[in-house]
């Protein structure tokens, strides 16, 4: 455990009890005495608290920052406006999908999170293809990274700045939370309401301990986060997508801006173009897909999907209990023929063929504050 980097609330996740594992190069609390199943309940009734300080935030400044930056996406960066932030993806020249990002427009800068796993070759990249065209800041040493989650997140955290109950699903801004100037997001990946919360190392803990003595908050481990955006049916990367994985073959094409698509504005100019175009226009062979199992037992990562000759069809990228739904769930990746909502195909579990039908997601209704 010697060689895992720790985030700066990992004294006090040991603190509050947390189990703690290897995630993404560092040691990250799974679970704490609540338990995942209490966890991921407490933060659909009322709030919950993570650490995600593990991401990586990044800056980028320059009069040319969001032209360089959509030289990279396949999102409008150009017309972003300034209080706002977007969902984007890294792609290569293949239309693989590198990694998936927010980004926000602070005004007079770009503010972008990026994947754990992923945060040093974004960092490369963004240096590598726009490094002469704009200026780029790691903030991986300098700032933390909390989310409030749940239906009381914005009670909770408006008793410390009253603003921030009048943001809406993905504004953006500055605003001072116990003397100190943080970064705030409504949005999140749970499908709750909820913030993220950018601060300075220095002074991670004491927010942390601050929102945590409010009464509706619970802190909250990996394995509930993982169950709630599975419920949300968003993507985990390294699992549901990956550089093998097009926007189109992940089900994304919502994530590629009208201005950036074949008949945009500014069509192209991003790598892989050409063929997520052609996957547009044409189709693909396989895509992502939710799956609800019969029965009780959960479907696990990598499990093979198979159809009704027992013919190898898909495979599952990301599955589990969802607690809120009451029943295992699942995503995977199906040959395109069978991707027909209530189509039924089947998971090979222990050599048995469990049935499954494709379904819509989310799999929980999504509760984000629109105004």
């Amino acid at each position: 455990m010697t060689d895992l980097a720790t985030t700066p609330l990992h004294a006090l996740h040991l603190e509050l009890g947390a189990r703690m594992v290897p995630f993404a190069g560092y040691d990250m609390p799974v679970q704490y005495p609540l338990g995942v199943l209490k966890e991921h309940l407490h933060t659909r009734e009322q709030a919950g608290l993570f650490d995600v300080s593990h991401m990586g935030q990044i800056i980028l400044r320059g009069e040319h920052a969001a032209r360089a930056l959509e030289s990279l996406v396949p999102v409008d960066i150009i017309d972003l406006p300034a209080g706002m932030q977007r969902y984007a993806l890294f792609t290569d020249e293949n239309g693989g999908i590198l990694d998936d990002l927010m980004v926000a427009n602070a005004g007079d800068h770009l503010v972008l999170v990026v994947n754990a796993a992923c945060k040093e070759q974004d960092l490369a990249h963004l240096q590598t293809h726009i490094g002469e065209q704009c200026e780029i800041e790691s903030l991986f040493d300098s700032r933390a990274l909390l989310a409030l989650q749940g239906p009381a997140a914005a009670e909770v955290l408006g008793r410390l700045a009253p603003d921030v109950k009048q943001m809406t699903f993905m504004q953006f801004g500055r605003v001072r939370l116990e003397g100190v100037e943080c970064y705030i997001s409504r949005s999140g990946y749970t499908g709750e309401d909820g913030y993220e919360i950018s601060v300075p190392v220095a002074q991670a803990e004491a927010l942390a301990r601050t929102l945590l003595a409010q009464p509706e908050v619970q802190p909250i481990g990996l394995g509930a986060r993982d169950s709630l955006r599975l419920e949300a049916g968003l993507c985990l990367y390294g699992h549901d997508m990956n550089t093998d994985t097009t926007p189109v073959d992940a089900s994304l094409i919502w994530a590629i801006s009208k201005a950036r698509r074949a008949d945009g504005s500014r069509a192209g100019g991003f790598p892989g173009a050409g063929r997520i175009f052609a996957q547009q226009q044409e189709g693909v062979t396989s895509k992502r897909v939710g799956l609800l199992p019969s029965g009780r037992a959960p479907v696990r990562e990598g499990t093979q999907i198979v159809n009704a000759e027992q013919q190898v069809i898909g495979q599952v990228t990301s599955g589990g209990f969802g607690p809120s739904l009451g029943g295992p769930l699942a995503m995977g990746t199906l040959d395109s023929r069978y991707t027909a909502l209530e189509t039924e195909v089947y998971a090979l579990v222990r050599g048995k063929p469990l049935p499954m039908r494709v379904v819509k997601t989310p799999f929980v209704p999504q509760r984000y504050y629109r105004g």
